[in-house]
């Protein structure tokens, strides 16, 4: 009989172990390749230089240009950690405001006393809204510290809203006002007329302002120089109010000055607010072009705004009534006295 030939298993095994034999050789030859250990050192080298990238863009990732992006975020009710302002912001804007309410409130009951004894209908109105929106911006000067504090964006952008519309309802108002009547009147028809026209530019404009916030997420009410679609509207609401004092003041030194009220300080406070206005353009101008200096000015411009405008409102409308009082008062005490024969003794 033939012998047996062994199973192809076996010689597939052998095989298989010569192949497992042959393998450190090779293994031992591509360590040992000069070449290959070339390509080895430069592979472990982009893998150190790509971790060390991965590192340096981790440490840039610091608190304040974390903060910095945080702005950009839409205020969704998140915890978002915004940059705070200085002392020396916070103590501009609630110093000037806590001393005109305190005044106010100081002259409060001889203030009331006049009104109610003149009985002036606007000039009461002017004066409740002044009330109204100086506590609202004492309110916002004095809560600064929700701009950067987690959770309080949404009640920022309603305190700001309320405040922001408070003032301007009034500004709009004065001007108004000026347009519409020469001279302090008491008739409901002309406190209509004036407040018919405050409240659809002023609702217009709030309407606008709540749609930015809560409809598109366009941080308005928060320090950023950033998104452009922010300093837009601002842009646009700077524009139209230079645009109105501009043009109150091409009626002041046209034919149509007799249309305006023939007073020194109506005429200051056009020139002082369209001003204003103008360098409030400039600075959302800048803003939006990613200037710091641009946004240095913008918050130097509402420190102004919230700092003296309703000080300088009373003095320019209100402060002459009330003193006008006081002289009509003097007036009427000096006619009692002098029908009384208190002066008899000086005439003779």
């Amino acid at each position: 009989m033939a012998a047996l030939q062994p199973p192809p298993r076996v010689a597939n095994r052998k095989s298989k172990r010569a192949t497992f034999r042959v393998s450190p050789v090779s293994a031992s030859s591509f360590i040992s390749d000069p070449r290959n250990e070339l390509k080895s050192s430069l592979l472990i080298q982009e893998m150190n230089r790509f971790l060390q990238q991965n590192l340096e863009i981790q440490a840039s990732l610091s608190p304040s240009s974390s903060s910095f992006i945080s702005d950009q975020i839409v205020p969704s009710g998140d915890d978002h950690h915004r940059p705070c302002h200085g002392f020396w912001y916070s103590f501009l804007l609630i110093l000037p405001s806590l001393l005109f309410v305190a005044y106010l409130a100081y002259h409060a009951n001889k203030n009331f006393q006049k009104l109610s004894n003149r009985r002036s209908h606007l000039i009461i109105a002017y004066y409740v809204l002044l009330w109204i929106a100086s506590l609202l911006n004492l309110a916002w000067s004095s809560l600064q510290g929700w701009q950067c504090t987690p959770g309080k964006e949404a009640s920022w952008n309603f305190l700001s809203l309320f405040t922001t519309s408070g003032m301007l309802f009034l500004e709009i108002s004065l001007v108004a006002f000026l347009v519409i009547q020469e001279n302090y009147a008491s008739g409901m028809e002309t406190l209509t007329r004036i407040f018919i026209i405050s409240g659809l530019i002023g609702g217009a404009d709030l309407l606008l302002k709540i749609i930015y916030v809560f409809g598109f997420g366009v941080p308005l009410f928060f320090d950023s120089d950033s998104p452009w679609v922010k300093w837009g509207l601002w842009i646009f609401h700077k524009l139209l109010l230079t645009a109105v004092y501009g043009f109150i003041l091409y009626v002041h030194h046209s034919n149509w000055r007799e249309k305006l009220p023939p007073r020194p300080a109506f005429y200051n406070y056009i020139v002082i607010m369209f001003a204003f206005n103008i360098l409030a353009l400039l600075a959302c101008g800048l803003a939006g072009t990613g200037a710091g200096f641009g946004l240095w000015l913008y918050n130097f411009t509402v420190i102004c705004y919230h700092s003296f405008y309703l000080p300088f409102l009373y003095i320019t409308f209100l402060a002459d009534f009330f003193q006008e009082e006081d002289f009509l008062l003097d007036n009427v005490y000096y006619s009692e006295m002098k029908d009384a024969g208190f002066f008899d003794t000086d005439w003779e």
